[in-house]
């Protein structure tokens, strides 16, 4: 249990972040890259947006108010299967809006809470919450980080993006719920969800004023123009600089450098033989987006990919399967189990999350085929 602790605490920002900067100096003797080409490698529009979604989720969270409405939600509940499909719809719907990694921080900790005054299973649970934030984070350009980038380099505008993600997520979300009659008891529960964080109505009312006006500057190529201004504001009133100080900032350091590696990596040659490769094969762009993500977790494989791929949306769809399978595919997986305290096993998580993978994998080709 302690080292999964340490693993799990450590592999979102620290250890990742120290391997990086050691692959740093080798990919830079590979490539030899001017030092304004390793500049131009980044995606600054990325790194704005998300720089400016990181303060108003942690805004959010702070205040309060996605944690009381989701223990409102939970307290109508009186069954361990509604409970289920509770968690998992309020799981996959906050990821779409608030990004996984803050829904996982709100409902995995709602369901720890639960557990100390009624016997669940937690484990479980918490496993198809994972799932649920990796399936319905698939909707919304801001639900993840691999959506937020292929957003950016897309061109596509926000409505289109949701548009061209909706049947995948859709069909995920379905296919988590179909399964949650096979993992859990129509059992009665008598249970309250406590009290939970103070409401703080004013951080929550500027969160929830900021964050419209942001996606629209976003939308419209000023990233990290309203990052900067986001920034600002938290900075200048007294009640959100605590919010500043709660981001993981440290996170931005590992999406640069995940994008000066990747760069450099795919300017490499041979880079572009081995990908073309990988388009031969059946299912093209989606497959190798899906495949490559168990190797190396789905943010990385589509920051890596995206420079061969043609056709944004199978890239997408297939690093949005990806985020099953192996626990490293996607970082909000090892989220979910740090959370869980060791309530939930890495046996455990696989013998759920590779059949859904297979399951997904077949249903987004299926889908690919039927919205081509």
């Amino acid at each position: 249990m302690l080292r999964l602790r340490l693993w799990g605490g450590w592999a979102r920002r620290e250890w990742l972040l120290l391997v990086l900067l050691a692959l740093l100096p080798v990919m830079l003797a590979a490539a030899r890259p001017a030092p304004v080409a390793v500049a131009a490698l980044i995606d600054w529009k990325t790194i704005g947006a998300l720089a400016g979604l990181m303060v108003l989720s942690r805004g959010l969270e702070l205040s309060g108010l996605l944690d009381r409405a989701g223990r409102a939600l939970v307290a109508r509940l009186r069954g361990e299967r509604g409970l289920a499909v509770a968690l998992v719809v309020l799981a996959g719907a906050l990821s779409a809006v608030v990004t996984n990694d803050v829904a996982l921080f709100i409902t995995v900790p709602l369901t720890l809470a639960l557990a100390r005054r009624v016997a669940l299973p937690v484990g479980r649970l918490v496993i198809f919450q994972a799932l649920a934030v990796n399936a319905g984070s698939t909707l919304s350009p801001v639900g993840n980080p691999q959506n937020l980038f292929l957003w950016q380099t897309s061109g596509a505008g926000f409505g289109e993006f949701v548009l061209a993600m909706a049947p995948l997520a859709l069909a995920l979300m379905a296919l988590l719920l179909a399964l949650v009659p096979f993992a859990f008891a129509a059992r009665p529960l008598a249970a309250d969800p406590g009290a939970g964080l103070a409401l703080d109505r004013g951080r929550a009312g500027v969160c929830l004023a900021l964050y419209p006006l942001f996606l629209i500057a976003v939308n419209a190529g000023h990233a990290v123009a309203a990052a900067g201004a986001m920034v600002a504001v938290f900075a200048a009133l007294p009640s959100l600089r605590l919010v500043l100080r709660g981001v993981d900032w440290p996170l931005l350091a590992v999406f640069l450098l995940m994008f000066v590696n990747l760069g450099l990596l795919g300017a490499l040659p041979g880079a572009a033989a081995l990908v073309a490769r990988g388009l031969d094969l059946p299912g093209g762009m989606y497959l190798l987006g899906a495949l490559l993500s168990q190797g190396m977790s789905n943010v990385p494989a589509a920051i890596f990919l995206a420079p061969f791929a043609e056709d944004w949306r199978a890239l997408a769809w297939g690093v949005s399967v990806g985020g099953f399978g192996l626990v490293i595919g996607s970082l909000a997986n090892l989220i979910a189990l740090r959370l869980a305290g060791g309530a939930a096993g890495i046996m455990a998580f696989h013998a759920w999350a590779v059949p859904v993978f297979a399951a997904a994998l077949a249903l987004g080709a299926g889908l690919l085929e039927l919205w081509p």
